[in-house]
């Protein structure tokens, strides 16, 4: 059953590929009926349950890993405080964002800590004067 795709319009097409999807679903899904048939009577004849061959599928989750799990978060977004970040990996779109803001530091979002305002521009230039003193009348 050859089809002439190019003497066909862009309509006639797509009405081919909706019919040709539909049938392609339609096939999958009478394939993982025959597979959990076939399952399913393994399962029986073996006396086994899906849990017991699957563990992390049918139930309870068994790791004999330890140390591996997630990572308690160390900061939280001000904005949204649902929204957290365990300080490994990529950084969140949030985190991100809320650093550009000024006066905001990653440790005025450290989570269990007083938010702390970032130096303004003053208070650094402030500081630099300070320790350039220091350095001279030491030295």
């Amino acid at each position: 059953m050859a089809i002439d795709l190019k003497s066909l319009s862009p309509k006639e097409l797509q009405a081919l590929i909706a019919g040709a999807h539909a049938q392609m679903q339609e096939a999958r899904g009478n394939m993982i009926q025959d597979v959990r048939k076939k399952i399913d009577a393994l399962l029986k004849l073996s006396g086994l349950s899906l849990a017991e061959v699957y563990p992390t599928l049918g139930g309870k989750k068994t790791s004999s890993k330890k140390g591996i799990g997630s990572v308690a978060p160390k900061y939280r977004n001000p904005s949204g405080p649902s929204e957290t970040w365990s300080g490994r990996g990529r950084q969140p779109l949030w985190f991100a964002e809320a650093i550009k803001k000024r006066g905001v530091t990653a440790e005025s979002l450290l989570i269990g800590s007083a938010p702390k305002a970032a130096p303004t521009a003053k208070a650094s230039k402030k500081m630099a004067k300070k320790s350039a003193r220091k350095k001279v009348s030491k030295g």
